[in-house]
């Protein structure tokens, strides 16, 4: 999130700040599909480790609809934001973008400071 609002910025400022909106809102957007795998993982992990004992767990609906349906949700988003308020497609595709982005700058600082 803060990778997307730190590009956003310059953006607004220097081309235009509907282009700003969409990379928030990509990056918005990149966020909770990770959060929304997170917990979707969280849970199987949950009902596999259940599994070993022999005990039958539940695991919420919603768990599953997050995992099957996040995609969806995302591009379903995107349109709407895309077609009634007029932010460019673009713009939201590049702060999707942001979360690799912020995983490939995180290695690269654990990689150049690394203790080993």
């Amino acid at each position: 999130m803060v990778l997307g609002f730190l590009v956003a910025i310059p953006v607004a400022v220097f081309h235009t700040w509907v282009w700003g909106l969409g990379i928030v809102i990509g990056a918005a957007l990149a966020w909770l599909n990770f959060r929304w795998l997170k917990q979707g993982l969280d849970a199987l992990t949950v009902a596999a480790t259940s599994q070993h004992g022999g005990e039958k767990v539940r695991v919420p609906i919603v768990s599953y609809f997050k995992a099957a349906f996040r995609y969806a949700l995302i591009a379903l988003t995107i349109y709407v934001i895309f077609k009634y308020l007029h932010v460019p497609a673009l713009s939201m595709v590049c702060g999707l973008c942001a979360l690799g982005a912020a995983t490939i700058l995180v290695s690269v600082h654990s990689i150049l400071r690394s203790t080993d």
